[in-house]
């Protein structure tokens, strides 16, 4: 990552001074002095460094990671399932005892002793159908949960991306408004010396007041959806992110790979995070019919004892005793009758099995719609950006043909004005088709799950300081 050689940051806040027919450099100049004068810091960002950050401290990320390490711990607690289980017991009891006897002439004896002992217990499943059922169970969940990370990923780049670009297009929408303001000043500045010398009418003048009027309220409107844009990106990575870098005026966006958009629905349809998840769900659910189903199975488990006691006396003899038993053997559980119980979480188990085979069909139904729209979005944007580029050229031709005829008497202020408005909004609406087209991009790799770093790495280097 190319690191800038000094910050971006505008040395004041006032707008940059020009004439409109300078064009495109001064909307650029205006962009980058407007994001210097909302940045609340000094340094500068580019899309990769932004994403990073977001990375470390988006809270819904952070939220997925721990989601994740829960998740991996069903496979050690499917496994336990399956191995044996150790328990041991330690027990003292002191006792005193009064013992008479009924024959006559026997005094009452008073004995008092102690009892203690330890018991250790052994118990190997050996047939247990759903300890098996849960182990491989709790594989899938793992690897659902795995899934669902992934696709957390693939869903923060696309917000990453989306909140830097917002934040472009807001800054490239005011330098646009300030750019015309500036622009249909000189113009009401010049019909206002064209009505004192009566070459023009009033009426120039007050429809050039009116579009300045106009143009001080959307930039007005513009500097505060500037300030919005830039505090959700910042919600984001969790801390200001300064300047950030822009697109390349000669910018080429690279068409999506492959052409073709049946293999994007493919690869929508097998390679999805959410399909896939969803289907690691529906094996789940599969799985827990048969846990459910061994109700009705019988058990056996290896089980294995050692316990020890001693008494220092007893209620009988007076002297103490010690004792070891050592078991091995096999427990043979057979159900018999559950009232139903069984039979009744089966078919539950059923129906939620069939319920997320319903979700899969559904998920991977909108991955293909997912992949198809935002094929068909990138594909239009490159063509509409083309378009704005074209009419970028045409537009400022045209508006300095009405300048020209409007200094020699066959053109009316109003042409120039609506000139002026038809080139400034052109301007915006191609960065914004730009944009669009990469943030669309992004979420068709999305759909597809394919999309990671290496991508934001490839746009990050179309953006220039």
């Amino acid at each position: 990552m190319k690191q800038p050689a000094a910050p971006l940051t505008s040395p004041s806040c006032k707008p940059v001074k020009g004439r409109a027919r300078h064009g495109f450099a001064l909307a650029s100049a205006l962009t980058a002095s407007l994001l210097g004068c909302f940045a609340p810091a000094a340094w500068s960002n580019d899309l990769l460094t932004v994403y990073r950050d977001a990375l470390a401290n988006d809270a819904v990320y952070s939220s997925a990671r721990y989601s994740l390490a829960a998740g991996l711990e069903k496979y050690p607690q499917g496994l336990a399932t399956l191995l044996p289980t150790i328990s041991g017991s330690l027990n003292t009891q002191f006792n005193e005892a009064n013992i008479a006897s009924r024959a006559t002439g026997v005094a009452p004896v008073d004995r008092r002793f102690n009892t203690s002992g330890y018991n250790i217990t052994l118990s190997q499943p050996l047939f247990r159908w759903q300890n098996w059922q849960t182990f491989e169970q709790g594989k899938l969940l793992v690897s659902q949960s795995e899934a669902v990370f992934a696709q957390a990923g693939q869903d923060l780049i696309v917000r990453t991306a989306q909140a830097y670009f917002d934040v472009l297009a807001a800054a490239d929408s005011l330098a646009v408004s300030t750019a015309a303001k500036t622009a249909i000043s000189e113009q009401l500045a010049q019909a206002k010396r064209n009505f004192e010398v009566g070459t023009s009418t009033i009426v120039d003048t007050h429809e050039a007041q009116s579009r300045f009027d106009l143009a001080v309220a959307q930039e007005i409107s513009a500097q505060n959806d500037l300030e919005t844009k830039r505090t959700a990106l910042q919600q984001l990575v969790g801390k200001p992110v300064g300047d950030l870098f822009k697109l390349r005026s000669d910018v080429r966006i690279p068409p999506p790979q492959p052409a073709v958009i049946d293999k994007w629905v493919e690869a929508a349809e097998a390679g999805n995070y959410s399909v896939r998840a969803q289907d690691f769900a529906k094996e789940a659910a599969r799985r827990t019919v048969e846990i459910q189903r061994s109700g009705h199975y019988p058990t056996l488990d290896l089980t294995a004892s050692r316990s020890f006691s001693s008494q220092t006396a007893s209620t009988i003899a007076a002297s103490g005793t010690d004792n070891t038993v050592n078991a091995i053997g096999v427990t043979l559980a057979i159900p018999l009758y559950a009232g139903g119980a069984v039979n009744s979480r089966v078919r539950e188990a059923i129906a939620n099995e069939e319920k997320a085979k319903a979700d899969l069909e559904n998920l991977k139904r909108t991955a293909a719609q997912n992949a198809r729209q935002f094929f068909l979005a990138v594909t239009n944007g490159l063509a509409q950006v083309r378009a704005f580029e074209a009419a970028q050229v045409s537009s400022q031709s045209s508006l300095d043909s009405n300048k020209l005829g409007y200094e020699v008497g066959v053109r009316i202020n109003i042409d120039v004005l609506n000139a002026q408005q038809q080139l400034f909004t052109t301007r915006r609406d191609l960065s914004k088709a730009r944009y669009d087209t990469i943030v669309n991009s992004f979420r068709l790799k999305a759909a597809a799950g394919g999309l990671k770093e290496e991508d934001v790495a490839a746009i990050n280097a179309l953006l220039a300081r």
